[in-house]
């Protein structure tokens, strides 16, 4: 299993690959690095994807999950980049509830690569997030894919 930490604008994050595919994305730094090409692939990727020149990753991805996990998954990377699914939507593709889905949004190993944050409740709200900073970095994502509007500018 190899992983490489690396900055990005949500903080330090670390990427681990096992057999090929990359199986997590971890907030925070891990040492020890073990560097592959996949890895650097999946570095550079994110940061195109930060600095506006990606929109769809390439990488391959095993995220170890039940199959209804996988099912769930597989739905969120077919998400285009600056749209978003509501938890509802996604429920009744796979004759579901919408808390199964925030179950599986919330266990998904790899975020970001496979975008969990692009799922909203029924209504436009935010729902829930579990990576670093929670909310606060949900949104920062959907306003950086332009699916939400930018925050308002402060007085000055």
């Amino acid at each position: 299993m190899a992983h490489l930490s690396f900055p990005s604008p949500l903080g330090p994050l670390t990427l681990i690959e096992t057999d090929g595919a990359i199986t997590a994305l971890a907030w925070g730094e891990r040492g020890g690095a073990t560097e592959t090409p996949l890895l650097r692939q999946a570095r550079d990727e994110i940061a195109a994807y930060f600095a506006g020149r990606l929109r769809r990753f390439t990488l391959p991805l095993t995220p170890a999950g039940t199959p209804f996990q996988r099912r769930v998954w597989a739905m969120l990377a077919e998400i285009p980049f600056g749209q978003t699914r509501s938890y509802g939507d996604l429920a009744r593709e796979l004759d579901s509830g919408p808390r199964a889905i925030g179950g599986a949004c919330g266990r998904n190993p790899i975020p970001l690569l496979i975008p969990c944050h692009r799922v909203l409740t029924a209504d436009g709200r935010l729902g829930g997030y579990s990576g670093q900073g929670g909310l606060a970095t949900k949104a920062r994502l959907l306003r950086h894919e332009g699916a939400i509007p930018p925050e308002p500018a402060g007085p000055g």
